[in-house]
C-alpha cells in the first residue's frame, strides 16, 4: 500500500508540475474607442481563446490618451515590453510600457521616434520584435510623410511607408530610418523568424485597391524584403499577427469588412488553408499580437480581476 501512495503522489507531483511549466498563448487587444486601454486574451491550444475581464493597463500618455494595436514581446530575461499607437491622427511618437506579469507596470513612456519630421501626419501600429542574434529589440511603424515619396494611388496623407528604431534597454533607441518602401501605401507590419537567415514581413496593402494582407521574404529581421506576395486575404483585412503552433504557423487576422476574425494556416509562408472555422476569440477583439506567458502567469491574471 506504502509502495503504491508514493508511486500515486509521484505522478501528481509530475503531472502538477507539468502544467505549471506548460507555456500558454496571450493574446492582446483593444476595445473601441480604445480609451480603456489593454484586453487579453488566453489560450491552450493556440485556436480557441478565452478572454480576461476588464482592462489591464490604461492609457495616459498621447495627446488622445487611447491605446490602439498594442504589440507585446517577452526579452530573455522574462520581462514583457509592450508599443501602442497613442493618437489616431497627430503625434510623433508612441507608448511604451513594461512588466514582469502584465498586472504592475512600468511608468508609460512616450518615444518621440518621428520628432525630426515636423510633417508627419501619424504613427500607427508600432510592432516590437526580438532579435536574439544581436540581442537587442527592434521597433517598426507606418507613417506619413506628405511629398516624400512617389505619387501613388493614394492622397499624400495617406501614402504610408514603414520606419524602424532599435533598442537594447528603451532608455536609448537608434536614429530613426526607413524600413520598407514596397512602393505603395503600407501598414500593419510583422517580423516573423522563420528560421536562421529566414525572415517573413507580413504586411497590410493599404491602397484603396487592395486593403489586404501579403507577405514578403528576406535574410535579415532588417531586410531588405523582395517583393510582396499576391493578396492572401480578402479586401478589407488588416492586424496581421502570427504565432507558431506545432509544426504550422497560425497567420490570424481582423477581418474587419465583414466585422470577424479570422485566421490562416502554413508550414512555409507560400501555401495557406483557412482555419477560420477552428478559431474562436472574445467578442470586440481588436488588432494585437500573440506572445507566450507561464501557467503562473496566467494564474495572476485571473485573481486580478
Amino acid at each position: 500500500m506504502r509502495k503504491i501512495f508514493i508511486i500515486l503522489t509521484f505522478s501528481l507531483f509530475a503531472i502538477s508540475y507539468s502544467q505549471k511549466k506548460k507555456e500558454l498563448y496571450l493574446f492582446t487587444s483593444f476595445r473601441e474607442p480604445a480609451t480603456e486601454g489593454l484586453y487579453l486574451a488566453y489560450s491552450e491550444d493556440g485556436y480557441n481563446w478565452k478572454g480576461l475581464e476588464g482592462s489591464f493597463l490604461k492609457p495616459e500618455i498621447g495627446a488622445s490618451k487611447i491605446m490602439r494595436d498594442p504589440s507585446i514581446t517577452r526579452g530573455a530575461d522574462g520581462t514583457y515590453h509592450m508599443v501602442w499607437t497613442t493618437d489616431w491622427k497627430g503625434g510623433n511618437g508612441f507608448g511604451y510600457a513594461s512588466s514582469k506579469d502584465l498586472i504592475h507596470w512600468s511608468e508609460q513612456q512616450y518615444i518621440p521616434v518621428m520628432k525630426n519630421e515636423p510633417e508627419v501626419v501619424n504613427v500607427w501600429a508600432p510592432e516590437i520584435f526580438y532579435d536574439d542574434v544581436k540581442k537587442e529589440y527592434i521597433i517598426i511603424w507606418a507613417s506619413t510623410i506628405p511629398f516624400r515619396f512617389p505619387k501613388g494611388v493614394e492622397e499624400e496623407k495617406n501614402n504610408h511607408r514603414m520606419y524602424y528604431v532599435t533598442t537594447k534597454d528603451f532608455k536609448t533607441f537608434s536614429d530613426t530610418k526607413l524600413y520598407y518602401d514596397p512602393g505603395f501605401s503600407v501598414i500593419d507590419c510583422v517580423i516573423v523568424k522563420k528560421g536562421k537567415k529566414d525572415y517573413v514581413l507580413v504586411l497590410k496593402d493599404n491602397t484603396r485597391p487592395m486593403r489586404n494582407i501579403k507577405v514578403a521574404f528576406g535574410k535579415s529581421p532588417l531586410g531588405p524584403f523582395e517583393k510582396s506576395s499576391e493578396p492572401l486575404t480578402e479586401y478589407l483585412s488588416e492586424g496581421p499577427t502570427v504565432v507558431k503552433v506545432g509544426k504550422n504557423w497560425l497567420l490570424y487576422y481582423d477581418n474587419y469588412g465583414s466585422k470577424n476574425y479570422k485566421a490562416l494556416s502554413t508550414t512555409d509562408f507560400v501555401h495557406f488553408e483557412d482555419v477560420s472555422t477552428k478559431i474562436s476569440l472574445p467578442g470586440g477583439h481588436k488588432h494585437g499580437t500573440i506572445t507566450t506567458i507561464s501557467a503562473d502567469v496566467l494564474k495572476g491574471l485571473i485573481e486580478k480581476k
